[in-house]
């Protein structure tokens, strides 16, 4: 089983900053649009992580992790056809490199939750020390080809049959990633799944009150050392230890 344990290169300590931060470890990375934090500093997590596509082009993942990338969720599918193209490279890569990955889906109203599934499964292998699956869900304005808003009835049994079959075949439940207005819209808070909640203006205690996290997307302008341009950062919501516990709990 792959693992990497977080903070366990004594990460570079940032003297300071707005929003709640305490001066805890953190890896090296930045950002190059600062936030002033609002409820917390997601720089006072101890475990962080990053979320990518084909759009981050090459990436050197042995300086990902040396800078302290501690996991990475890799986009796969989308909708009932599309494969991102960097995935298989990317999947393997990050393996080689002893970043604990997973995989992430994109979905679609416009297909069945059905169909997606067999997607996924057709493109994303069973491997030992995998993150669990996750479902992206979020609401697509600027798609080409859907842009249709479901009720939330059918979203969330949409994306419950999709959770279904891939903890199936998998054996792990997937975690669902989403943004605030769909998760408001949709009442998601109802799903019964682990959540990875995109909140880059404020601690999702805040933003999404009340709802248990275990990832936080707090930013899309992140700067990590081995990759070109801006990259989302993630934290996972507990300790190095807490993060050794899960991991070796929920990977494949």
């Amino acid at each position: 089983m792959l693992f990497v344990a977080a903070c366990g290169r004594s990460p570079a300590r940032v003297s300071g900053g707005p929003g709640g931060y305490v001066g805890g470890a953190v890896p090296q990375i930045s950002d190059s649009k600062p936030h002033v934090w609002v409820g917390g500093h997601p720089y006072n997590n101890q475990v962080h992580g990053i979320d990518v596509s084909k759009y981050q082009g090459n990436i050197d993942w042995n300086r990902a992790r040396e800078a302290g990338v501690s996991f990475a969720f890799i986009k796969a599918t989308e909708g009932g056809d599309h494969r991102d193209t960097s995935f298989p490279r990317y999947y393997a890569e990050a393996a080689a490199a002893g970043i604990p990955r997973g995989a992430y889906h994109y979905f679609y109203f416009c297909r069945s939750a059905q169909e997606q599934a067999a997607w996924f499964i057709a493109n994303v292998p069973r491997q030992r020390g995998a993150l669990p699956p996750v479902l992206d869900a979020e609401w697509t304005p600027t798609s080409r080809t859907c842009r249709t808003r479901p009720s939330p009835a059918e979203v969330q049994r949409e994306l419950n049959t999709w959770l279904t079959i891939i903890e199936r075949y998998y054996g792990q439940r997937p975690i669902v990633y989403t943004t605030v207005d769909f998760y408001r819209h949709n009442n998601l808070g109802q799903l019964q799944a682990e959540f990875w909640l995109r909140s880059v203006a404020g601690h999702p205690s805040k933003v999404y009150p009340g709802q248990r996290w275990t990832f936080w997307q707090y930013s899309g302008t992140g700067i990590v050392p081995g990759i070109r341009g801006n990259v989302d950062l993630n934290t996972f919501v507990g300790d190095a230890q807490t993060w050794r516990s899960w991991f070796q709990r929920r990977s494949q």
